[in-house]
This record gives C-alpha cells, sequence and structure tokens, in this order.
C-alpha cells in the first residue's frame, strides 16, 4: 500500500465530525461500487436461467452447459493477481472502468453463441475481464477506511451476490417470459443483451464517479483528507508485524490455509448461483416467472444472512467462529436439500435451499476479515487477489462436477452430499489452523491499534 502523508500541522476533528467523515467516505463510496458488483454477479450467473431454454435451442448437453459455467473461473484465476497489482499502481477508475467495460460487450456477445466453443471462449474472456473487481473492491475500501470502520462496508459490498439473485431472478424469469421470439430472436439471447448493456455504462461512469485516495477526494476539505490518512497511516504502522512482502506471502502457511477454506465455502455457493434455478426446476416449479420468484426468495434470505453475521461479526469483534458456524449452516442446508429432493418434498427442496444460502453467503464477507489479520500492503493487494482466484477456482469444478452427476445418477442428490462435505471441511480448516482473536473490552479507537485487536 503507498505511503500515507498526513498533514501533521493539522488540528484534530472531534468525535462527531470523524464519524461524519467516514459516514461521507462510505457514502461516496460504497454505494456505487456495491451496485456495480451486483450488475456483474447478475451477469455472470445469468447463464443459470438462460440455461433453460438454452440447451434444448442448441441441443447442448448438460456437460457442456457445466463446462461453459465452470471455465468462467478459469480466466478468473489466471488474470484476477495482475488485475489488483494494477488497481494498485493506477488507481480504482481506470480498474473498474475496464473491468466493466469489457465484461459488459462479452456479455452482450453471449447472445450470439452457436457452438460449444463460443460458449467456452466467452465464458473464459468474462472470467478474465470480471478478474480483479472482488479483491480490487477489497483493496479499495482499505484505501480508505481502517479496519475498525470497514467490516460493515465490506458486508454491503459482498451482498452484491446475494442482492443480484434476489434482482436478477424475477428479473431473468421476466425477459425471457416476455421477449422469446422478439425480433427473430430467443428469450435467452434476449437476457444476455439487457443484462449486458448497463455494465458497460456503468464502466463509463465508474471514471467520472470513483476517486482513488483519500488525498484525491475534492469533496472532502483539507482537514478532512488529512484526517482520514492520518488515520489510515497509524493503521499501518500499527500493522508492522504482518507479512508485507510478496515472497513471504507465498511462504505463509496460513495463506494457503484461507485459500482452501475459501476454495470449500465457494464450492457451495457456486453450486446454489449456477444450478439453483435448476434445482427448483427438478423439485416441480418450472414456470419461469414463479421460478424466479422462488429464486429470489432464497436469495433475499442469503442477503440478510450476510448482513446480520457482518453486523454481528462487527459487533462481537470475532470473525474466526462467524465464519465457520456459518459455513456449517450453508453445509447442513445442502444436506437437507438432497435428503428432501429423495424424499419427492418440494417444499422441503426450497427451505433446504434458503437455509444453504444463508448460511454460504452469510460466511463470506466475515470471511475477509481475516487476511488483513496477517497481512498488509503489497503483499495485502496480492494475497486477497492470489486468496480469491485460487479459491474461485471452485467456480470451475463445482458446475462441472454437479453436471457430471446429474448425468450419471439421474439426480442431483449424491453430488449435493459431496458438496455439502466439502463445505464442511473447510469449518475444520477454520478451527484447526486459524488462530482466535482476542476480544477487546470497547471498540477500537485512534489511539488503539488496531494490531492489538487480533492474535498475530
Amino acid at each position: 500500500m503507498a505511503e500515507h502523508t498526513p498533514n501533521s500541522r493539522t488540528a484534530p476533528l472531534d468525535p462527531r465530525h470523524r464519524d461524519r467523515v467516514f459516514r461521507r467516505v462510505v457514502l461516496r463510496t460504497v454505494p456505487f461500487i456495491t451496485i456495480v458488483y451486483v450488475i456483474a454477479w447478475m451477469d455472470r450467473v445469468n447463464v443459470g436461467f438462460a440455461k433453460l431454454t438454452m440447451l434444448d435451442d442448441l441441443s447442448w448437453s448438460e456437460a457442456v452447459y457445466g463446462a461453459g459455467a465452470g471455465i468462467f473461473f478459469l480466466g478468473y484465476f489466471l488474470c484476477e493477481v495482475p488485475s489488483n497489482l494494477l488497481l494498485e499502481r493506477i488507481g480504482a477508475r481506470r480498474t473498474i472502468m475496464r473491468i466493466a467495460l469489457g465484461w459488459g460487450v462479452v456479455s452482450v456477445a453471449m447472445a450470439w453463441v452457436t457452438a460449444p466453443w463460443h460458449f467456452y471462449v466467452l465464458r473464459f474472456l468474462q472470467g478474465a475481464f470480471e478478474a480483479g473487481l472482488h479483491p480490487g473492491i477489497i483493496l479499495y475500501l482499505t484505501y480508505w477506511l481502517p479496519a475498525h470502520r470497514r467490516g460493515k462496508a465490506v458486508a454491503v459490498c459482498m451482498s452484491a451476490s446475494p442482492l443480484a439473485m434476489l434482482i436478477g431472478s424475477p428479473l431473468a424469469g421476466f425477459i425471457m417470459e416476455h421477449t422469446d421470439g422478439l425480433l427473430g430472436h430467443a428469450d435467452w439471447q434476449w437476457l444476455f443483451v439487457i443484462e449486458g448493456v448497463p455494465s458497460v455504462l456503468l464502466g463509463l461512469l465508474a471514471f467520472f464517479l470513483l476517486t482513488d485516495r483519500p488525498r484525491d477526494a475534492k469533496w472532502l476539505t483539507m482537514d478532512e483528507r488529512a484526517f482520514v490518512e492520518r488515520e489510515l497511516s497509524r493503521e499501518a504502522e500499527a500493522g508492522s508485524g504482518r507479512e508485507h512482502s510478496l515472497r513471504g506471502l507465498l511462504r505463509l502457511r496460513t495463506t494457503w490455509v484461507l485459500i482452501l477454506t475459501l476454495f470449500c465455502v465457494i464450492t457451495s455457493n457456486a453450486t446454489l448461483s449456477f444450478y439453483g434455478p435448476s434445482l427448483v426446476a427438478d423439485a416441480g416449479f418450472t414456470d419461469l416467472a414463479t421460478l424466479g420468484w422462488i429464486m429470489s426468495g432464497v436469495f433475499a434470505l442469503g442477503w440478510v444472512g450476510m448482513l446480520v453475521n457482518g453486523w454481528w461479526s462487527d459487533r462481537r469483534r470475532e470473525a474466526r467462529r462467524h465464519t465457520a458456524w456459518a459455513a456449517a449452516t450453508g453445509a447442513v442446508g445442502l444436506v437437507l436439500a438432497a435428503v428432501a429432493q429423495q424424499a419427492g418434498s418440494s417444499l422441503g427442496v426450497l427451505a433446504a435451499l434458503a437455509l444453504s444460502a444463508c448460511g454460504t453467503m452469510g460466511a463470506i464477507p466475515v470471511f475477509w476479515s481475516l487476511p488483513p489479520r496477517y497481512l498488509s500492503g503489497t503483499a495485502l493487494a496480492a494475497g486477497v487477489a492470489l486468496i480469491n482466484s485460487c479459491a474461485n477456482l471452485a467456480g470451475y469444478f463445482a458446475p462441472q462436477f454437479l453436471g457430471s452427476m446429474k448425468a450419471n445418477t439421474g439426480s442431483y442428490s449424491l453430488g449435493l452430499l459431496v458438496i455439502a462435505g466439502v463445505e464442511l471441511i473447510g469449518v475444520v480448516l477454520i478451527f484447526l489452523f486459524i488462530k482466535k482473536e482476542k476480544t477487546p473490552s470497547a471498540p477500537a479507537t485512534p489511539s488503539t491499534p488496531v494490531a492489538q485487536q487480533f492474535v498475530e
């Protein structure tokens, strides 16, 4: 992270003014990047709805879909670390503009795929362009908010995933129900076009609406800019016991434990994202509009789980157990979904999927409170990207695995049980290898070094 150079001659701000400054920072940064992330998620997973008619129209198998859905994460894996290092160098405005423009154009182009290899290439490119958005947001927030003010902001940004499902599921159902045959194009083609265009527009807006660093914020006074940079500088000094170098990042055992842990959680999350609509359709809800509203309800509970677990984790100043128990809840939901499917209980499947979404999605934003306990500076920039990119390879394997299990067994049940077991492995890793936090008796203040909150 670049050095902050606060003006030591600036008079200190009173506590109420400090809170107002950071409230203004949050309102200027968090809403826009959350909207960008919502649209990114909608473009990433709308293929789950397009699949419902796309496969028949193109005479593709479940295996083709699973490979195409998953190959997105290969592009994501290869380009994420370079993207985050580039963000540190050229700033968030240019990086997010590049990301959104690229994936928006590719999303629109998905409407004209005719052969499996077209699908594979475009999904790979979509992943490559979107790479860096998630870790870029995490890194960007470290430029603006100290750790003790960052948890809730991260939770709101990461809630983009369930929000995208909440909004995108009924929207996708509506688009597909009302556009089939319009101007000679299929419903799934219109879905890709209509949901791809906003990404292009947001990419253009990013350049004008985002501010790279506090020192560039003309919407803050000079005293306020100096105060924000002073807070961040104090936190950087307090983090002297953390890993700073790229070489040290790769040698640190905790880095690989965090990668494996998130991989296990993302395995479940990718299953819900890419096969949720298919699981609901298998339960007997085949009407597209109804299916869209059902998935919206499932992910609404995921959104609630994400916000509540993030809020409670911040309140308790504890991330380890909050991550683990949420992931365990997600795994139990998948087991119950498999059992309900075998028993032929449609409502049981829906309730189990909602429970799984609540737990799995609730674990993700709290998980991201763990890496800054061990990393800072350039190691944090690269580490967040490395953890996210490697872990998101689960999004490549999970859809292919579940598609193959469905093709070979005629049911999703066995595949769901295996994926639940993988998520439980993540829970075990947290309890075995991630140290407990020290719980401070009072919230962190500028005079309480942030590093003292954690076991280094």
